[in-house]
């Protein structure tokens, strides 16, 4: 039954479907797992944008922990989209968890002045890299563990900053790719503005995932899953989907590699952390 399951879904051009209801009590059991009993701490830390991935990671670290132990932080730099703080509002009205809006306009700013040519790409980096100290230093103020927020799709494009929005030691939805944040979202209760609006990494003015990718999540992971089960481009091709599609998705899941490893160790003895050194707790 499983095979032909698998088989009708493969022979169509839609994204893997999931059921909500089995993944939103897996991911709660993992949170608890990894919070209270492997790293014995009963808080989380989220940097919440006003977007689908951090709303559907908070609804979930509230079921796991329980709201006031959920601490949420806006970090809006000067040209992001106020909507975005009163999106971020509406989950934390919903949920009834701890808020703080801290701006990072400055401490970015203190960097770039230094680098006035810094185009829209570096000053991105920047914006990313420093809400991940806020995160990582509000963790270690509140006693909380940073819980990540990147779906599967941005991480297997590349589409995050390495040593930013990945870098968050616990990621409850890395394994899900966008289209299914969304049904997840909507199975969960996230207000449905969060989950229609335009997904948007908000570093500048009218700026857009998709637009930026130059293809829809929904094409995007319909194709990814099929390429992580083994599918040839040309069987990409004859399934439904068009060269360019399928050339710009394989183009970026294989030029981004590097940033799904932890930094590459060049190996002097068979005791490398990482490489060889590995304690069964590791794996």
């Amino acid at each position: 039954m499983t095979y032909r399951v698998i088989e009708a879904a493969a022979l169509s051009c839609d994204p893997p479907p999931i059921d909500p209801a089995v993944a939103t009590q897996w991911l709660v059991a993992f949170l608890r797992d990894e919070l209270r009993v492997r790293r014995r701490m009963d808080r989380a830390v989220i940097g919440l944008s006003g977007g689908v991935d951090s709303a559907v990671t908070a609804y979930l670290c509230a079921r796991a922990l329980g709201p006031r132990n959920v601490y949420a932080i806006r970090m809006p730099y000067a040209t992001s989209s106020s909507a975005s703080l009163d999106d971020a509002q509406l989950v934390i009205g919903e949920l009834g968890i701890e808020a703080r809006t801290i701006d990072i306009t400055g401490a970015v700013d203190g960097y770039l002045r230094h680098e006035p040519d810094a185009d829209a790409r570096r000053r991105g980096n920047v914006m990313a890299r420093v809400r991940m100290v806020v995160l990582f230093d509000q963790s270690a103020k509140l006693d909380a563990l940073p819980v990540g927020t990147g779906n599967k799709t941005e991480r297997m494009l590349g589409y995050f900053t390495w040593h930013a929005d990945d870098a968050p030691p616990v990621n409850p939805i890395g394994d899900l790719f966008k289209t299914q944040v969304w049904e997840l979202a909507r199975y969960l209760g996230v207000p449905k503005l969060l989950i229609e609006k335009a997904p948007s990494a908000d570093l500048e003015a009218n700026q857009t995932d998709e637009a930026d990718l130059g293809i829809t999540y929904v094409r995007a992971d319909a194709i990814l899953s099929r390429i992580l089960l083994g599918y040839s481009d040309e069987q990409l091709v004859e399934r439904g989907f068009t060269a360019q599609e399928v050339s710009l998705v394989r183009r970026r899941v294989d030029g981004t590699h590097w940033k799904r490893h932890l930094p590459t160790t060049a190996m002097l003895s068979n005791t490398a952390i990482n490489e060889f050194y590995l304690r069964p707790v590791d794996y």
